[in-house]
């Protein structure tokens, strides 16, 4: 009840607030009409593009109207074949990641993160914490590829790596799944990683199989085995929850025929270093040649042309 209060003040908050400011410029406009000012008219100029930045994020917000929208996400990184290049990319990706919630102020925890032998990650999972997390991040699902001249390769030459992001939304307790006990299977192991003595000696991090489905998650974040299991369970829960919405979203897409394969060779964006730069959306068209400003977590402007293109729904 709370929580559909909040979404409700949400939505009428900012509506109300666009009403009274759109009012204050008629009527300064109507001031202008009746006399010329050269203040007024540039106080009349800077809300206009105000009131257009606002429309903007509430037309934005109107297309964020799915049940899980308002979550926070969970966000998993795996690299495609080809060892230290697409681990070293699933790395690049993390980090572009963090930047873009830490831009937009949402609280960022790494839950569990696999470092690879030489260089960057074998896979990550990040926990995201703001309105409309999953709602912005839903638009990263796929395969992201990366053309560039490896800086592991001795001979300087162009590389294609892969990899796959996956987005869940951190359901709270109040939606059912079902999760039985006698279908989880727990392991527990050594943390990996920097982290002092601790890391060492006891075998805190938890890995959690979900017998029926196959699906694992694992969790090495605190100290406390308890901790992480509680953690793990989490995950586990909204990735059961996210693979029934994709399993019911699949059935409506054989009827339609208009499912499209999240397969590694179908990615969604391509982020080019050599021999020019460009990163390129496939799915909406947009080109931005900016990678580096990219990189650095700037990645609003290909989730609203994927919310505006598709209106929040999976492209």
């Amino acid at each position: 009840m709370v929580q559909a209060v909040k979404q409700l003040k949400g939505w009428v908050s900012p509506a109300l607030d666009i009403e009274r400011r759109l009012g204050d410029a008629r009527a300064m406009i109507e001031l202008l009409e009746a006399e010329p000012d050269t203040e007024l008219s540039q106080e009349l100029r800077t809300e206009v593009d105000r009131l257009e930045s606002s429309l903007a994020g509430f037309e934005l917000q109107a297309m964020l109207q799915g049940p899980e929208d308002t979550q926070d996400a969970i966000l998993t990184i795996h690299p495609g074949a080809g060892g230290t290049e697409s681990q070293d990319w699933a790395e690049m990706l993390m980090r572009m990641y963090v930047r873009w919630a830490e831009r937009r102020g949402f609280e960022v925890s790494i839950l569990d993160l696999l470092p690879g032998e030489e260089a960057g990650i074998k896979s990550v999972s990040i926990e995201i914490k703001g309105r409309y997390a999953y709602g912005f991040l839903k638009a990263e699902k796929g395969v992201h590829r990366l053309v560039r001249i490896s800086p592991f390769d001795s001979q300087a030459r162009r590389h294609t790596s892969f990899a796959s992001v996956f987005v869940y939304p951190d359901i709270d307790d109040t939606i059912e799944v079902d999760l039985r006990e006698e279908d989880i299977r727990m392991d527990v192991f050594r943390a990996s990683g920097a982290g002092g003595q601790h890391v060492n000696k006891t075998s805190s991090a938890v890995r959690l199989t979900h017998v029926p489905t196959g699906l694992v998650v694992s969790c090495q974040q605190e100290r406390s085995q308890v901790k992480n299991r509680a953690t793990a369970m989490k995950m586990l829960r909204a990735a059961i929850y996210q693979k029934k919405l994709e399993e019911q979203e699949a059935e409506r897409a054989k009827l339609e025929a208009t499912k499209t394969d999240n397969s590694w060779g179908n990615q969604i964006r391509s982020y080019v270093f050599q021999p020019y730069t460009m990163v390129n959306d496939h799915r909406t068209e947009l080109k931005v040649g900016d990678v580096q400003r990219v990189m650095d977590g700037d990645l609003d402007q290909f989730i609203e042309a994927y919310l505006k293109r598709f209106g929040g729904k999976a492209a």
